[in-house]
């Protein structure tokens, strides 16, 4: 009997170990997937401790987590840095103290040019015509030069690239008015905004309706009077044999200083532009001579000359 208890106690022990194992291994699972997910939030990382930190009131430097650094987009310039460096100031182009201009004038019924430097100002038409009026100053009235524009001439209005100038005087001899009308329509087409010139209700002219008053060689520059030095490059138009220019530099004394010849864009029977560089010696100070010429095809002598009287400084 005391055998029988003894079995029976022993299998109700084992059956309830069974029990329990399964038991114990859900609860197990249960409490697993009921337990909160290992994530989140771990608060700022630390970061190391700056080398120049403070102190603490105890003497010791103080640590634990500082505050996590915000890259920015560029770095702040110091303010010492901001404080030596120039402003930037815009300022406008300054306006030219001088302006030159370029007058046509009539010598032996044709016409040539000469410039005058003067003090600036926006209305250059005006100031062409009152120089053209006032006539050739004392040096280019010695080579020839007169005007034949009256004073009180002037642009009334300029529309289109047409400037309209009142008609001149009727004196009742067409060759001078037509040399007048030269002079206004070469010096107010030297500008921009003006391509031709309306005389009065006439209908507009421009440059080519007086290029047969040219001469056959046209010096632009040097102009008369001016001083001068070597090297001097004198320009200007021609229209003479086989387009051939001819230039040469004369002392006070007329003696020969230095010759040159260039060709100019066209010639013979059609006007282009020349250019020559020429050079030569000279010590003093002292009047001098520019000549421009053509060589004759005939002789060989210089014809259609146009002597510049000028100042040549010494080297």
């Amino acid at each position: 009997m005391s055998r029988r208890r003894t079995l029976a106690a022993s299998a109700r022990r084992r059956g309830a170990a069974r029990l329990t194992a399964p038991v114990l291994v859900a609860a197990a699972l249960l409490v697993g997937g009921c337990a909160p997910p290992r994530s989140g939030a771990l608060g700022p990382a630390p970061t190391a401790p700056s080398s120049t930190a403070a102190p603490s009131s105890t003497g010791a430097p103080t640590s634990g987590p500082g505050p996590v650094p915000v890259p920015s987009a560029a770095p702040r310039p110091s303010p010492t840095a901001s404080a030596s460096r120039p402003p930037l100031v815009t300022t406008a182009p300054r306006r030219p103290d001088t302006v030159t201009i370029e007058l046509w004038y009539v010598r032996a019924g044709r016409i040539v040019p000469t410039r005058r430097t003067r003090p600036a100002t926006v209305a250059t038409s005006r100031l062409a015509l009152t120089e053209l009026a006032a006539g050739p100053t004392t040096v280019e009235a010695a080579t020839g030069l007169s005007t034949l524009v009256p004073g009180g001439t002037e642009v009334t209005r300029i529309t289109d690239g047409v400037a309209t100038v009142p008609p001149g005087p009727a004196d009742g001899q067409p060759a001078s008015r037509r040399l007048r009308e030269a002079q206004v329509v070469w010096t107010l087409t030297q500008f921009p905004t003006v391509r031709q010139v309306r005389f009065g209700a006439a209908a507009p002219v421009s440059r080519p309706d007086y290029a047969d008053l040219l001469p056959p060689i046209v010096v632009t520059g040097p102009t008369a009077g001016q001083p001068v030095t070597s090297p001097l490059t004198v320009t200007g138009t021609a229209d003479v044999f086989e387009a051939t220019v001819s230039v040469r530099v004369l002392d006070a004394t007329g003696r020969e200083l230095a010759t040159g010849f260039t060709t100019a864009s066209c010639g013979s029977g059609c006007r282009g532009d020349y250019r020559v560089v020429i050079t030569w010696r000279s010590t003093r100070e002292q009047r001098g001579t520019i000549e421009v010429y053509e060589v004759s095809p005939r002789d060989g002598s210089r014809v259609h000359t146009v002597a510049v009287p000028v100042t040549l400084l010494p080297d």
